[in-house]
């Protein structure tokens, strides 16, 4: 039943001897408490019933006009709100999600009686703040040099992050002391020494700054804003509402991966219609390039011709699968780094649209579009809606776009002007009824609630660079669920079968990073896992397809959906070993991996219905599975089970476990 309760308290008014303020999540766990000291200075501090998370954190922000909202701040009005309902988003990991928080909105006035505002939620996984410049007198343009905001951890623990870089979210992740982070991108995941898991990120980030972190010492950590060329954050005028900034708090990290917290602090759906936006799962002319055996340019080895595109929709049509992506399609390619590189309309001679298009009809597959930018977001966007209606007009309902390049006049890939960017190439694609997937993207924060057509995005050291480096390390896989993950759906296009590139012939050495070392640091088992494991409403087998063909284990593939309706987490602990169960209609499917560690662990399907008898498919790794030197060998058998079943799941080194898991017959 959904229940909603806005309860409106005025405090105080014109009590500006008040000092401070306190909020409690609903489960009563979680406490915040706002305070201003003599100085007219706004702090915060979050705590358990039992734990201090943060002391004593900095609240405020600098403007190049005036430091306004620094100091001489005092409380002039506070309001109390709850909410608890349940809102069903188009597409995700769950059909049904809560939302239910506790909620204070803070009055403030600084020393020139300048109005800030300053929302609180509190939910039972966490907390959510931000900001709000209110129209007023006094105030025309905003120009943010400093975000104040702190997250000064009252304990150290063990800290998961990438360094804070404004132009990429592709690297690996430091395994530290959290006192050890000296700064770092968001999400941001520690293991406290008390033993509860935060992570910091935001949500909604709209018409803002990117937010890093940087460490001004031992545990503390303060918000550093992605600047504009002349180095002012943020720019607005009249008004100004930050993204939220998030703090997720769970008790084990299996609650970080459960928690709602960043979808929940945006705003609804604001597409009208959604009908026209369906998960898919998709192949694609893509793995060749990134292997050197294909070519993004025309030649003897390009990639994307009519005949190659015409062997993909085929074999997609004859394996369940959505839809065909194809790169390098558009002339443009050779003219990579030069201004007004890649024309999104014209394709290159051998690759006739047209019968591209109709073929794909015909065999009832749909195509996904591919606009590179190469970085030139501004000629992109003079480009936009002719290259948009070209896919609408043609029936495509999907398109991947790229950044792959510097940004123009000086711009960082995270700064405000990019944001505005890719909220525009959103609200743009909904116009035309168009899918997105973002590769080079500004970071997950939740906004597939609002426009449900972001599906999916990079952002993320993802596939690819076991093409052309010493490859992700096993423990990547089983971090990423708990760091970047937490933002959003994730494109990191899992599924390569040819792991060890037996199947490489003339190779083409073409990236600095190809140390001649490259291969894929898993078990074939564990790729099949990663489908699982790694959620994204656009879900990629990224082989080239000859390497699916007559391989057995591609039918776990084919028998995914591309969508689920609940999902539990199973075993999950951070940088070592992660299960989760997806349930679409009454079938459910497994993933299960580990690090670089052999690992078993037993799976309790309880959650099965109890009245109902199952079998499972097992997609498992061998007794002789290797990762060094025999990485694909692989057991597929049935088992009979029910909700009374602990699994047992035997890993390799950097293994894994698919599940396939259907209601017995008879």
């Amino acid at each position: 039943m959904t229940i909603v309760v806005l309860l409106s308290v005025l405090l105080f008014s014109a009590c500006e001897s008040s000092k401070s303020v306190d909020l409690l999540s609903p489960n009563g766990e979680i406490a915040f408490d706002l305070k201003v000291n003599e100085n007219g200075q706004a702090f915060y501090k979050l705590q358990t019933n039992k734990n201090q998370i943060f002391s004593d954190s900095r609240l405020g922000m600098e403007l190049r006009e005036d430091s306004l909202f620094t100091d001489g701040l005092r409380i002039i009005n506070v309001v109390r709100n709850e909410k608890n309902e349940n809102w069903k988003p188009v597409w995700g990991p769950n059909d049904s999600i809560l939302e239910k928080y506790n909620e204070l909105i803070v009055s403030l006035k600084n020393h020139a009686n300048n109005d800030l505002k300053l929302y609180v939620r509190l939910f039972d996984d966490g907390l959510g703040f931000r900001y709000e410049i209110p129209q007023q007198n006094g105030i025309d343009s905003i120009n943010i040099t400093k975000e104040l905001t702190e997250f000064n951890f009252a304990k150290n623990g063990t800290a998961w992050s990438i360094p804070a870089n404004f132009d990429s979210y592709e690297m690996l992740y430091r395994t530290t002391q959290l006192s050890e982070v000296p700064d770092a991108n968001t999400p941001i995941t520690v293991k406290m020494e008390s033993g509860y898991y935060v992570s910091i990120h935001e949500a909604n980030l709209t018409n803002y700054a990117g937010m890093t972190l940087k460490n001004t010492g031992s545990t503390n950590f303060q918000a550093n804003l992605v600047p504009w060329p002349d180095g002012v954050k943020v720019k607005a005028k009249g008004s100004l509402l930050s993204p939220w900034r998030t703090v997720m708090l769970c008790k084990n990290a299996a609650g970080l991966v459960e928690s709602n917290l960043i979808q929940n602090l945006n705003e609804p759906c604001a597409i009208p219609d959604t009908k026209w936006i369906q998960p898919m799962k998709y192949v694609g002319i893509w793995w060749g390039m990134h292997l050197g055996v294909e070519t993004w340019t025309p030649g003897p080895k390009h990639g994307a011709t009519t005949d190659n595109m015409k062997k993909y929709i085929d074999f997609a049509a004859d394996n369940n699968i959505q839809a065909v992506l194809a790169e390098g399609w558009n002339t443009g390619w050779e003219n990579w780094g030069k201004p007004k590189a890649f024309d999104q309309v014209t394709s290159y001679p051998d690759f006739d649209f047209d019968e591209i298009v109709s073929y794909a009809k015909s065999k009832g597959v749909e195509l996904i579009g591919h606009h590179e930018t190469g970085g030139d977001y501004i000629f992109y966007e003079e480009s936009m809606d002719k290259a948009f209606s070209k896919l609408h007009d043609n029936g495509i309902r999907v398109v991947k776009t790229g950044y792959a390049g510097p940004i123009p006049n000086g711009q960082f890939h995270h700064g405000q002007k990019m944001v505005q960017h890719y909220r525009k190439v959103v609200e743009t694609a909904a116009k035309y009824h168009l899918m997105v997937d973002a590769h080079e993207p500004i970071k997950a924060t939740g906004i597939s609630r609002t426009y449900p057509n972001m599906m999916t995005r990079e952002g993320v050291r993802g596939m690819e660079w076991n093409g052309w480096s010493e490859g992700n390390p096993p423990e990547h896989h089983v971090i990423l669920p708990f760091t970047r993950c937490l933002g959003g759906p994730i494109d990191y296009t899992p599924g390569t079968f040819d792991i060890l590139y037996k199947n490489r012939k003339d190779y083409i050495k073409w990236n600095s990073n190809d140390k001649g070392n490259s291969r894929v640091n898993t078990t074939l088992a564990k790729q099949l896992a990663l489908w699982v494991c790694l959620y994204s409403p656009l879900q990629m087998a990224s082989d080239m397809i000859s390497n699916y063909e007559d391989q057995p284990a591609f039918h776990f593939f084919v028998n995914l959906p591309a969508d689920f309706e609940e999902s539990k987490v199973l075993a999950a602990e951070i940088g070592d070993v992660y299960a989760v169960a997806r349930r679409k209609a009454s079938n459910w499917y497994i993933g299960a991996i580990t690090d670089e560690n052999a690992r078993e662990i037993d799976l309790d399907l309880g959650f099965l219905d109890a009245d109902k008898k199952y079998e499972a498919t097992i997609y498992s790794d061998t007794d002789n599975t290797s990762l060094s030197d025999n990485p694909t060998e692989i057991k597929i058998f049935k088992k009979a089970v029910d909700s009374k079943t602990k699994l047992h799941v035997k890993m390799q080194n950097s293994g894994g476990q698919a599940i396939e898991i259907r209601e017995a017959k008879g």
